[in-house]
């Protein structure tokens, strides 16, 4: 009788502890990378686009870099977001699209849109293991020397554009020009 209760008291328990986690805490996964130079790749472009993307396009400029496919259903659900953000045009926005069929991706970027200033085909995950990522979608802002200045694990909200994205793209721009102004080497450009 007591087992038939603690049963499932236990499994409810760790039900809500997963749920929980999935909702407030993928955000929290520890990053090596942060305020680390990108390593060092270069990437092949998407079917049907124009020039891959590579280390020296991360550099001289704050931008970010979604990591994304056309298989995934959050990355589905966060492109929109992305979309906007791309049209605004304060920074660029780099892709690189993880572990996908080469046609499927064309076909996602031609629906969807294609927020991208340079995507790369990363055909077998090994950049997105080399800059730490746990999967798609994943979104880092680097500064303008280069370095990931953030991580975003998991699709964006609107929220996160507005509170966390936006607000620290521009901080570190604006770092980087009051550095220029007075001759020392800001963190973004």
């Amino acid at each position: 009788m007591r087992l038939a209760v603690v049963v499932p008291i236990v499994g409810i328990a760790l039900f809500a502890l997963f749920a929980w986690g999935l909702r407030y805490g993928s955000n929290d996964l520890p990053s090596v990378m942060l305020n680390k130079p990108v390593p060092q790749f270069d990437l092949q472009a998407v079917k049907g686009r124009e020039g891959g993307l590579a280390t020296p396009d991360l550099q001289g400029h704050v931008s970010l870099v979604n990591v994304f496919a056309s298989w995934c259903v959050p990355c589905r659900a966060e492109h929109p977001l992305i979309m906007a953000l791309a049209e605004k045009g304060e920074f660029p926005i780099y892709g690189f699209n993880y572990k996908d069929d080469p046609e499927a991706a064309r076909a996602w970027l031609a629906q969807l849109g294609d927020p991208y200033s340079r995507t790369g085909a990363d055909l077998d995950g090994r950049v997105a293991i080399e800059w730490g990522s746990y999967g798609v979608p994943e979104t880092f802002i680097i500064d303008g020397q280069g370095r990931i200045a953030y991580r975003h694990v998991g699709p964006l909200t609107q929220d996160d554009i507005d509170n966390t994205i936006l607000p620290l793209a521009r901080k570190l721009r604006d770092d980087a020009a009051a550095g220029a102004a007075n001759g020392t080497k800001g963190t973004a450009g």
